[in-house]
């Protein structure tokens, strides 16, 4: 089981998700601490980053980030999020998808709100 990870955070992710993750002990890094904020930067090169920096990515972005998965599962992961007003619940599912694993590299992990 996995303890800490190290992740990356993009741009669209929310702060009270990054910081509830930091209080469960991970490692997270987002876009604007990174000084890449706001230059709509291209979701492969923010992938990139994340692998230049050894994270799995965070973010809301399903669809596109899934595909660039899907092309290229060459990465240290990546955890796609659907949004959660519940800040603490999502952090937390977000830790135990997460430490199912032994590693994230390559992996593609889905986590979803549950219904309501």
């Amino acid at each position: 089981m996995r303890a800490v990870a190290r992740l990356y955070a993009n741009e669209n992710f929310p702060l009270p998700v990054v910081e509830a993750l930091r209080g469960l002990g991970h490692d997270v890094l987002t876009t604007h601490e990174a000084g890449r904020s706001g230059e709509s930067i291209p979701d492969d090169q923010v992938l990139a980053f994340a692998v230049t920096d050894r994270r799995a990515l965070l973010t809301l972005n399903r669809k596109d980030f899934v595909r660039l998965h899907q092309r290229n599962s060459n990465h240290h992961g990546m955890i796609v999020c659907t949004v959660d007003e519940n800040f603490a619940r999502q952090a937390d599912r977000i830790h135990t998808a997460i430490s199912e694993y032994e590693s994230l590299d390559g992996q593609l992990i889905r986590v979803n709100r549950p219904p309501r």
